[in-house]
C-alpha cells in the first residue's frame, strides 16, 4: 500500500498529467508518467523484498519468577541480493505482559543481519505466548509500505511466587536437616554402601581389605536400605472456595502450594501433586512449578471429590499438605477423615477475602469459621497455618517453627 509520501506523489503525477494535456507539453507528460511509474516500481520492490526476510526470536529465559525482567532479542536476516530500507518490527504481546514492542531497524545489507532487543517484566503467573511478529517493509524512497506477518511464537512461563521457608516439616524418615533420605544401616545385605571403622563384635567377613591396605585401619562394609519420604500436596482450586484465577486468594493458595512443594522437594521428598480436578501424580520441582504456572480455577463445588482422589497415594508414612480455604463444618469433616490414613499433616488455610476488608459481622463470621477449623484440625493431629490473601506464608511458617522450638525446650 502507498505511504503518505507515495500518495502525495501519485496526486502530483495526476496533476502534472492534467497540466501536460492542457498545455500540450511533452516534457510535463514524461515527468508525469515517471512519477506514476516510480511508486509502482517501489511497490514491486517492497513486495519482492518481503519474501527474502528471515526473523528469529530469542528469550533470555523461558521460565521466570514473577517480577523478573526478561530480555527478548530479535534477529532479522536479509537473504535478498539487495539491501533493504528501514524496517518497523512489531512483536505482539499478551495484555498481561504489556503493549506490543515496536522497534525500528536501519537498512540491512544483502546477506546481512540486524539485531534489536527489548525487555519486559513478567508480573502475572501463567503461560504467555509471544507473537506473531510483523515487519513493515518500505522501499528506499519511502513511497510504499508492505506489512508481512511471521507466525513466530514463543512461550514464556511465569511460575507462582515461591517464598523462602526456613526449615522443613518433620518426617517419619529421619529427624535431621535432610529429613528426606532415611538410611537404615544393617550388618548384612547385598548392596554395598559405605564403610566405617571396625568395632569389637563385628563380623570379620565384613572387613573391606582393600581399604585396610590403603588406610592401615580395619574397615567394615555397611549396607543401606533407603527410602525417600513421600509428600502429597493437594491444592483446592474450586472457585466457590478460593475464588477465580488471578484473584488474591487464589494466587495466594497457588503460591503456598508452590512454596511448600519446593521446600519438600529440596529436602529430598518425593512429591505427588493433586488438585480438585486432577488425580495426584508424581512431579519433580520443575514439573511442580510448570503445573502450578498454568493452573486455573475449577467449577466443582464439593471438596470431598478432590479428597477422594488422594486415597490412591494414602499411606501412614506419607506427609499430606492441603491448601484450601477455611472449610465449613461439612467439608471440615471430609478433610479430617481424609487425613486419618496419612502420617504428618499440614493444612494451609487461606481466607477467601481479607477479614479486615469486611464489615464487623461478616468478619466475625469468617474468623469464627477459621478458628473452629483450626482447632478441629489441630485436635486431629494437623499442623495448621492460617493466612489472609495479602499475607505471607513465610511469616506464619516462621511463627509455627518458633512455637515448636519453644515447646521442645
Amino acid at each position: 500500500m502507498p505511504s503518505a509520501r507515495g500518495a502525495l506523489m501519485l496526486a502530483a503525477a495526476l496533476g502534472l498529467w492534467a497540466a501536460a494535456r492542457v498545455t500540450g507539453s511533452p516534457t510535463l507528460h514524461m515527468v508525469a508518467v515517471g512519477l506514476v511509474v516510480l511508486p509502482l516500481a517501489a511497490a514491486l520492490f517492497a513486495r519482492w523484498s518481503r519474501q527474502r526476510l528471515r526473523v528469529r526470536r530469542r528469550l533470555s529465559e523461558h521460565r521466570v519468577a514473577p517480577g523478573r525482567r526478561v530480555t527478548v532479542e530479535l534477529e532479522v536476516e536479509n537473504e535478498a541480493a539487495t539491501s533493504t530500507s528501514f524496517l518497523l518490527v512489531e512483536d505482539r504481546l499478551p495484555a498481561s505482559l504489556g503493549r506490543p514492542a515496536r522497534l525500528v531497524l536501519a537498512g540491512i545489507p544483502s546477506r546481512g543481519k540486524r539485531r534489536a532487543s527489548y525487555s519486559l517484566t513478567a508480573t502475572a503467573r501463567g503461560r504467555h505466548t509471544l507473537g506473531p511478529l510483523t515487519v513493515d517493509i518500505s522501499d528506499p524512497f519511502g513511497l510504499t509500505k508492505t506489512r508481512v506477518e511471521f507466525d513466530l511464537r514463543d512461550d514464556l512461563v511465569v511460575t507462582p511466587e515461591v517464598e523462602d521457608l526456613e526449615t522443613g516439616p518433620s518426617s517419619p524418615f529421619g529427624r535431621t536437616s535432610g529429613l528426606s533420605l532415611a538410611k537404615h544401616l544393617f550388618r548384612t545385605g547385598e548392596d554395598f554402601f559405605t564403610m566405617r571403622p571396625y568395632l569389637e563384635g563385628d563380623d570379620l567377613r565384613r572387613i573391606h581389605w582393600a581399604s585396610v591396605a590403603r588406610t592401615g585401619q580395619l574397615m567394615i562394609r555397611q549396607d543401606e536400605s533407603s527410602r525417600r519420604s513421600v509428600a502429597a500436596v493437594f491444592l483446592d482450586t474450586r472457585e466457590s472456595a478460593v475464588g477465580k484465577s488471578h484473584s488474591p486468594s487464589f494466587e495466594r493458595c497457588v503460591s503456598a502450594a508452590a512454596s511448600i512443594g519446593v521446600l519438600l522437594a529440596r529436602h529430598g521428598f518425593s512429591i505427588k501433586l493433586g488438585m480438585s480436578q486432577m488425580n495426584p501424580a508424581p512431579v519433580t520441582e520443575e514439573d511442580l512449578l510448570e503445573a502450578l504456572a498454568g493452573v486455573a480455577h475449577h467449577t466443582s463445588r464439593a471438596l470431598s471429590a478432590g479428597l477422594t482422589r488422594l486415597r490412591s497415594v494414602a499411606a501412614g508414612d506419607t506427609t499430606l499438605v492441603a491448601v484450601t480455604a477455611p472449610p465449613p463444618a461439612n467439608e471440615l469433616t471430609s478433610l479430617i477423615q481424609a487425613g486419618v490414613v496419612f502420617g504428618p499433616k499440614i493444612a494451609i488455610l487461606v481466607y477467601p477475602i481479607d477479614p479486615d476488608a469486611l464489615p464487623p459481622d461478616r468478619q466475625a463470621q469468617l474468623e469464627g469459621r477459621a478458628t473452629a477449623a483450626r482447632l478441629s484440625l489441630s485436635r486431629s493431629g494437623w499442623e495448621v497455618l492460617l493466612i489472609p490473601p495479602s499475607g505471607k506464608l513465610r511469616d506464619a511458617w516462621q511463627r509455627t517453627r518458633n512455637r515448636s522450638r519453644a515447646l521442645s525446650v
